[in-house]
């Protein structure tokens, strides 16, 4: 099943969502495909060779154990996610016991990844990652390509890096824009003053008295 997007934060965007490579449940696989044929051999021959029904019980009991193998397998491969983020990196796992882990991209330091002659044959391969957490390394194994989502994680978190390089260089520059004070008004020279409270004297805004006081207060200035 996909990664639940209610599970991701306000604007995360996945970049990839993995299942565990299908060399995951091969082994499983393997060994029913095993027990299923010895069962048709082993009932196809009961008559002629007189097989007695111990038998058949316990190749009929290697057949139930190897089917219930397969399942879990399977359940565990159906409900396994790796999923890589333009935020973080997460792997969930268990159907019934969750287990998970989430490491943020601007916390990793270090993506190893290795893969034997056979895996890299098949696509296959276990990722490590080196972080500033807790936990310093995390392994995950049977991971699809998995120096492509090294890269993958490295591209997210490139870009993360970015992102917050831009954001604290606009956070920066409107705190010093706010910093700035206002443009001082120009200044007034005192016969412009003069020249306003004439105005208001004669628009009736001051009386005569107000204006001969007040002009005696610039003129003093001068």
């Amino acid at each position: 099943m996909p990664f639940p997007t209610e599970l991701l934060s306000p604007n995360e965007k996945v970049a990839l969502d993995l299942r565990p490579h299908w060399w995951f449940i091969a082994p499983a696989a393997a060994y029913l495909a095993i027990a299923a044929i010895i069962g048709i051999l082993v009932l196809g021959n009961t008559d002629s060779d007189g097989v007695g029904g111990g038998v058949r019980f316990v190749v009929g009991i290697a057949v139930l154990i190897t089917l219930g193998y397969f399942a879990i397998r399977l359940a565990k491969w159906t409900s396994t996610n790796f999923v890589v983020t333009d935020e973080r990196v997460i792997s969930r796992s268990g159907l019934v016991a969750k287990k998970g882990i989430e490491i943020p991209l601007d916390r990793i330091n270090t993506v190893f990844f290795s893969q034997r002659f056979f895996e890299r044959l098949i696509g296959a391969g276990d990722l490590g990652i080196e972080s500033a957490g807790e936990g310093g390394r995390e392994n995950f194994s049977d991971v699809r390509k998995p120096a492509k989502v090294q890269a993958e994680i490295y591209r997210q978190k490139e870009a993360l890096e970015a992102a917050q390089h831009s954001r604290l260089g606009e956070s920066i520059a409107n705190s010093m824009q706010k910093a700035q004070p206002a443009a001082a008004p120009a200044s007034v020279s005192i016969p412009e003053q003069i020249e306003q409270l004439d105005r208001l004297r004669k628009s009736g805004a001051l009386t005569e008295d107000e204006f001969q006081l007040k002009k005696a207060e610039l003129l003093r200035r001068l």
